[in-house]
């Protein structure tokens, strides 16, 4: 891996676990994360992800969970995968502490995502999911070259490994980046 000015990037073990589920958690739910612009407190309550799901992030072939860390401090991290699907990578579970919110680490731990998707494992697209009612987030893929699809998937209501959902019309929109040059 590589680092950007002070942030220093490496791929998440098993020892990192705690660490990881502790800043998604803060990043997406409860109180905490409205420090953020990330928030999803006002949409759903409940688990953005548990110690079983990083790890087989971690586990699964493929794919990593990309951690920014400055001093030793994890300020953010995301999972890139290969998708298996028509030379397609994966972004998501992208969280950056709220209070480094707005200072920049977000599009460096982006940016070395694409470059992981494009250099090291050759795709052509990068792709993610984004409830749909997130507006401002979707906003700011826009503005990082992303595209809105048109492909929406149903959020997987009573499923509360995604949350517990606080209104009853959420959605995934498929939004993508072409990575070639």
């Amino acid at each position: 891996m590589s680092s950007s000015s002070s942030w220093q990037f490496r791929a998440a073990g098993h020892h990192d676990v705690a660490a990881i589920v502790e800043l998604v958690e803060s990043t997406y739910r409860g109180d905490a994360s409205r420090a953020g612009w990330t928030t999803e407190a006002d949409l759903l309550d409940g688990h953005r992800t548990n110690a079983e799901e990083v790890r087989a992030c971690i586990d699964r072939r493929q794919s990593l969970v990309l951690l920014a860390e400055r001093d030793g401090v994890l300020g953010a991290c995301a999972h890139v995968a290969v998708a298996g699907e028509d030379d397609a990578g994966y972004f998501g579970m992208f969280s950056v502490r709220p209070a480094l919110q707005r200072g920049g680490v977000g599009s460096r731990v982006l940016d070395e995502a694409e470059r992981i998707a494009r250099e090291e494992w050759k795709l052509a697209v990068m792709r993610m999911t984004v409830i749909d009612a997130r507006s401002e987030l979707i906003a700011y893929y826009e503005r990082r070259g992303y595209r809105r699809t048109g492909q929406t998937k149903p959020f997987p209501y009573g499923d509360e490994r995604f949350g517990i959902p606080k209104r009853p019309d959420l959605r995934f929109e498929v939004l993508e980046k072409q990575l070639v040059r």
